[in-house]
């Protein structure tokens, strides 16, 4: 299984980047999560097998939007009104199989595979 990040870059604040996730073959609820320098990996946005169910974090809600294309096997976390804060290393992570397909942790210990991340800096 190989996830492929992408669409990273360096912004300004309040501008908009789209980040991409490649998954071919999975069926999988899949989440976004990042680390910023000198700080714990945190949980961003999950969204379920079929798209049905999403959530985001507090810290994120309003402003980013998950979605997913099957057809493309991709995932995609637009992001606007970005901010110095959402300067981090952002992951794709594909969820450990599932049944329901409304099942969409938001635990990093809940996603199985991971993708190699991709930098997201937000200058002032």
């Amino acid at each position: 299984v190989q996830l492929q990040a992408s669409g990273g870059g360096l912004v300004q604040a309040g501008d908009s980047l789209r980040l991409s996730c490649t998954a071919v073959g999975l069926d999988r609820a899949m989440g976004w999560f990042r680390q910023a320098p000198g700080k714990e990996r945190e949980f961003v946005s999950v969204i379920s097998r079929r798209g049905g169910v999403t959530s985001y974090s507090d810290s994120v809600k309003g402003r980013f939007t998950i979605s997913r294309d099957d057809t493309e096997a991709a995932v995609y976390l637009q992001m606007n009104h970005l901010k110095p804060d959402d300067t981090a290393v952002y992951y794709c992570a594909a969820a450990f199989a599932n049944a329901r397909t409304f099942y969409a942790p938001v635990q990093d210990t809940a996603h199985a595979y991971w993708g190699q991340g991709t930098l997201v800096t937000v200058s002032s």
